[in-house]
């Protein structure tokens, strides 16, 4: 079963991806890339057989690529299957996205068409979505454009969990299965270019007509392309755009003729377009519309070179990349953010609070949490409290100290000894308590717990408990600064950042944010009342983050023990 709820596997998922998606343009020819694809599915997704279909010219497609299984590989590949039956076959499974799964209960009447398959032996399934021998999952690439040209189908299966694949790896098949897609046409497309390149080389009696193939494939070609200038005064200045290039920016041809790639990359971007290296060099970056906007591209370099006198110009292959960079973006904050709350979430709050800590070695001190705890005093600080909740209700303790230790503050990479880290600003904790203040100022760590928040999921059910986590996230997220961090740590419980307070500071914090907790919070019709308890301590260079979460976890208890104690004698 996928484990999608946790971070760090959609992590680790998504490193794979990105890994397999990136060798796909390290093939240097088509039959290369082919192979590149059924070998990426069964490295990078999690399947042990991957099967690669090309559409050939008269339409049918032709088995070209298989990986996991050489047997199986010796056995289909070269074998042509009819279009009629592939279309047949991908009309009547169902539709996952543009996957296309056709159970193992339908797909005895495929058994006597004419696509190349393998089969596998195995027990019939135990469970609902444990996969069956005879299942089958296919992905198929379409090329760019409105047209969705058919240019394959990757035919997997097998997948190493036993089970078929949740809505995570159908999203990450469908991902790669579109990569895919452009590599094929890429790879077919650099093959022409190089085609018309060699003969312009080779032939001088053949040139204005391998000019003219190379016109062609320059202007018609679906991604951008340029022709830039190498050496003298004017290098880098392009001389030639095609038609894709200037609808993809927005410019035209003329206007182009007066920049280089220079002029027209990202402010942040410059560095990466002056690392990568003229022949052969890539790199993703963003590039500037004519209305100020920015799109992100992928731009390969390639030299086309005179055997007499050298260089002679520099061809750019541009491609419009945006679309994967915003799912990029979107599955990166998903990985690092609660999916309920939209707040980030744990492992986000200790790569936070990890990078402002460093270890400073020469520190003396008895342990980090002693020297906090000596700062305030003891465990004497203030007491923010409101009768009339349970403050015990719900609370089972932040029991996170030993599992997580390797994988926060120091663990977690953070700077070792003096001296290498000049650039470090150190974090250092208040002295004072929150009634008065010695004018230090430093991170506060504010250990949230709601209290009373078990009793409504009880008796209202876990909506109404989530419709309250996600109105409480709302509350603490309006009531800090820009710059503070508010996640959710699990559960009932919540952890604010915020850099630049005094004890005094923090304090009045506490007690806003407590204030902004406690009205009602309307569900479904009904008003539902929780409390919080905060607990605050201080980021201080010589600690670890889980020290900090833990003298914030001890400080929020002392305040529930007192707002109990409290209670018991108003009653």
């Amino acid at each position: 079963m996928e484990t999608e709820s946790e971070p760090y596997v959609r992590l680790a998922t998504l490193r794979q991806l990105h890994q397999a998606v990136a060798e796909l343009n390290t093939a240097r020819s088509l039959a290369d890339t082919l192979q590149t694809v059924a070998d990426g599915v069964v490295k990078g997704l999690g399947y042990e057989l991957a099967c690669v279909n090309v559409v050939q010219a008269d339409g049918d497609l032709v088995v070209a690529a298989f990986s996991g299984s050489a047997a199986a590989e010796a056995l289909i590949t070269g074998r042509v299957g009819s279009r009629g039956s592939w279309e047949r076959r991908l009309a009547m499974g169902e539709s996952w996205g543009d996957l296309r799964f056709i159970p193992h209960t339908e797909g005895w009447v495929l058994l006597e068409d004419d696509v190349p398959q393998w089969y596998t032996e195995g027990p019939d399934p135990r469970f609902e979505d444990e996969w069956h021998p005879q299942d089958r999952l296919y992905a198929p690439m379409y090329g760019s454009g409105g047209g969705r040209e058919l240019l394959g189908v990757i035919s997997v299966d097998r997948p190493r969990g036993g089970r078929r694949p949740g809505p995570w790896g159908q999203e990450a098949l469908q991902m790669y299965a579109s990569q895919a897609a452009i590599a094929i046409s890429n790879a077919r497309l650099r093959a022409n270019m190089q085609r018309a390149l060699v003969r312009l080389e080779r032939e001088q009696q053949a040139l204005r007509a391998s000019e003219e193939s190379f016109r062609q494939a320059f202007e018609y070609a679906p991604s951008g392309m340029a022709i830039a200038e190498m050496g003298g005064d004017q290098h880098g200045r392009l001389l030639r755009t095609n038609d894709a290039l200037c609808r993809l920016l927005g410019r035209p041809a003329s206007a182009m003729r007066r920049h280089s790639f220079a002029d027209l990359v990202h402010p942040e971007d410059i560095g990466t377009l002056l690392r990568t290296s003229a022949e052969g060099g890539r790199a993703e970056l963003r590039l500037t519309r004519r209305d100020g906007s920015y799109v992100w591209v992928s731009l390969r370099n390639s030299v086309v070179a005179d055997t007499a006198d050298g260089p002679r110009f520099l061809l750019t292959h541009v491609e419009d990349i945006e679309e994967r960079k915003s799912r990029e973006l979107q599955l990166a904050h998903r990985a690092s953010h609660d999916s309920l709350t939209g707040l980030p979430n744990s492992a986000e709050l200790r790569s936070r609070l990890s990078s402002r800590l460093c270890s400073r070695p020469h520190a003396l001190r008895e342990t980090a949490v002693e020297a906090l705890d000596a700062a305030y005093g003891g465990y004497e600080g203030t007491v923010l409290y409101e009768p009339g909740y349970d403050a015990y209700d719900g609370y089972d303790g932040y029991d996170g100290y030993e599992e997580q230790a390797g994988r926060g503050g120091r663990a977690h990479g953070v700077p070792g000894p003096a001296g290498a880290f000049d650039h470090h600003v150190h974090m250092a904790a208040p002295t004072g308590d929150g009634e008065s203040d010695d004018g230090t100022k430093g991170l506060a760590v504010l250990f949230c717990d709601l209290d009373g928040f078990k009793s409504i999921n009880d008796r209202f059910g876990h909506n109404t408990g989530d419709a309250v986590l996600i109105e409480v996230a709302h509350r603490l997220t309006t009531g800090v600064r820009d710059g503070d961090t508010v996640a959710r740590l699990g559960g009932d419980e919540f952890v604010v950042l915020a850099d630049g307070l005094g004890s005094a500071d923090a304090a009045d914090l506490a007690v806003r944010l407590r204030n902004a907790i406690i009205p009602p919070i309307r569900v479904d019709g009904r008003a539902v009342r929780v409390g919080a308890s905060f607990g605050i301590s201080w980021a201080a260079c010589g600690m670890s983050v889980e020290e900090v979460l833990q003298s914030a976890d001890q400080r929020m208890y002392v305040e529930k023990r007192s707002r109990k104690t409290v209670h018991r004698r108003a009653g």
